[in-house]
Order: C-alpha cells, then sequence, then structure tokens
C-alpha cells in the first residue's frame, strides 16, 4: 500500500491512489477481481494487509507513479486488449482524480474465473 503521497497541492491518505486503482480496474469489463482472490483473504490475514495487497506502487524521480497490478479475469477476454483497456482506466482515473502522471503499469494475471450465468 502506498504511503502518503504529495499531488499537486494536496496530500493524500495512505490507500487512496490505491483505491482509485482498484475502482479503474474493476471497472473494465472482463476484471473478476483485484488481486488473487482465491488466496486474498488468507493471505491478507496472515500478512496483515488491506484486500488491496494486488497492488503495489512506487513513484519515480519526477513523481509519475509505478504500479504493479495483480487480477483475476474472466474466461473468454482477449487478454492484451484487457491490459491495455486496464492501463487506460487506471492512467485517466490517476490523472483526472489526483493529478498523478503515471510511468508504467505491469499486470499479472493470476488466473482465470469462468463467469456464472
Amino acid at each position: 500500500m502506498t504511503d502518503s503521497q504529495g499531488a499537486g497541492n494536496m496530500t493524500l491518505a495512505s490507500g487512496v491512489v490505491d483505491t482509485i486503482i482498484s475502482i479503474a480496474a474493476q471497472e473494465v469489463e472482463g476484471v473478476a477481481f483485484v488481486g488473487v482472490h482465491t488466496t486474498s483473504g488468507v493471505f491478507a490475514m496472515l500478512t496483515n494487509k488491506s484486500s488491496l495487497s494486488g497492488i503495489e506502487t512506487t513513484y519515480d524521480d519526477d513523481g509519475r507513479i509505478r504500479i504493479t497490478l495483480h487480477i483475476e479475469v474472466y474466461y473468454g477476454y482477449v487478454l492484451p486488449e484487457l491490459a491495455e483497456k486496464l492501463r487506460r482506466s487506471i492512467s485517466d482515473a490517476l490523472l483526472v482524480q489526483v493529478g498523478i502522471e503515471v510511468a508504467s503499469i505491469d499486470i499479472y494475471i493470476d488466473g482465470l474465473q469462468f463467469q456464472q450465468k
């Protein structure tokens, strides 16, 4: 999780950026879960991490954010296209909502889920 971070003329509390990233990712069609759904509850208990444990952020010297995102996706989506939609959604959300530019987003697809009808 991210510590407090300055963004322009404001300071963001720990977790605000991670929450924006999580919501932007979950809004992309095909994303089943941010983090690893099958182990996230146990992992969170054992490591004292929040439910946003699938998101890691760092900042470069220019103040741009570098994101590592672990997700599970629904079966049947074209994964390179899904990853590009995720990058666009997250980059736009961070720039519009808090004015943070994205340097990179590394996406790890940790699992597939089948949609229930």
